[in-house]
C-alpha cells in the first residue's frame, strides 16, 4: 500500500493531487489517511485564489492542479480514509507527504503519530517521499537513536526565499497566512536537523512550474529511499522521482 497522510484541511491541492494523479495514471494504487479518517479538503485559497489580490495568478494552484484535484476528490479510496492512528507500517510500500502552509497543516506537521510512523518505514528501508512542508514533518520524526531521520541525508524543501516572498507579497492583508511558523523558515528548521548545512540541497532558481514535458524545470533529490522536493512547481518531478524509485 502507498499511503498519502493528509491533514483534515489545508494540505496543498497541487503537491497532493498532481502526484495523486502521476502515480494512478502509472498504475500505482493510493490510499490516504486523515487524523479522523473522514475525507480532507485542501486550502480553499489555493483552489479559488480568493485574497491573493493582484499576486493570485502567481500564486493560486494552476488549472491542472485544480482538475486533478477534483479527480482526486471522486476517488473512492479519497472518500474513505484510514484514520492515522489506524495504520500499520507492516502494509506500507511506500509513504508520500505533501505539504502546505495553511493554519490547517499543524497538526499534521506535529502529530506523533505521523512522526512515528515516518521513523517507522524509515527503519524499515521503505521508500519514503516528501515535498514542501512535508519535509518538515519528515525531519522532525526521530530514529532510535534520537536524531532525525534526514540525519546523514541530502534533501531539499520550500526555500526560505520562497517563502519569504509569499509572505511579504501578501501580508499587508493575509499577515502570517505564507508563514506556517512565524519565527522561522521551513528550510531554517529542516537544515537543522541535517548532518550538515551543506547536505541541504536548494536547487535552481524555481522560477517557472514544470509541467509532463518539462521536468528540468522542477527539482528533486533522491538521496537512497528519500525523495524530496521544494513547491508545487517540483510536482511532476516529484511524482517521476518516486516512480523511478518505486520501479
Amino acid at each position: 500500500m502507498i499511503l498519502m497522510p493528509l491533514p483534515q484541511s489545508d494540505f496543498d491541492p497541487s503537491e497532493a493531487a498532481l502526484t495523486w494523479k502521476l502515480l494512478s495514471e502509472a498504475g500505482r494504487a493510493i490510499r490516504f489517511a486523515t487524523p479522523s479518517g473522514q475525507p480532507a479538503s485542501a486550502d480553499p485559497r489555493m483552489l479559488s485564489g480568493a485574497g491573493l489580490g493582484p499576486w493570485k495568478a502567481l500564486l493560486r494552484a494552476r488549472r491542472d492542479a485544480r482538475e486533478a484535484y477534483a479527480q482526486m476528490l471522486r476517488d473512492p479510496a479519497y472518500r474513505a480514509p484510514l484514520a492515522w492512528h489506524a495504520v500499520s507500517p507492516e502494509a506500507l510500500e511506500a509513504l508520500i507527504l505533501p505539504g502546505g502552509h495553511a493554519p490547517g497543516m499543524r497538526p499534521y506537521l506535529e502529530s506523533p503519530v505521523l512522526q512515528r510512523l515516518v521513523a517507522q518505514v524509515v527503519a524499515a528501508d521503505k521508500p519514503l517521499a516528501a515535498i514542501c512542508h512535508g519535509v518538515l514533518l519528515a525531519a522532525r520524526s526521530a530514529r532510535a537513536d534520537g536524531r532525525s531521520v534526514l540525519h546523514g541525508k541530502r534533501c531539499t524543501c520550500l526555500l526560505r526565499s520562497q517563502e519569504l516572498t509569499a509572505w511579504t507579497l501578501t501580508r499587508a492583508w493575509l499577515g502570517d497566512y505564507y508563514r506556517t511558523y512565524p519565527g522561522t523558515t521551513t528550510q531554517d528548521e529542516v537544515t537543522s536537523h541535517l548532518r550538515a548545512a551543506e547536505d541541504f540541497l536548494p536547487g535552481p532558481a524555481p522560477l517557472r512550474r514544470d509541467a509532463p514535458g518539462r521536468l528540468e524545470r522542477g527539482f528533486a533529490v533522491t538521496d537512497g529511499r528519500l525523495v524530496t522536493a521544494r513547491w508545487p512547481g517540483d510536482a511532476y518531478r516529484f511524482g517521476a522521482a518516486i516512480l523511478e524509485l518505486l520501479a
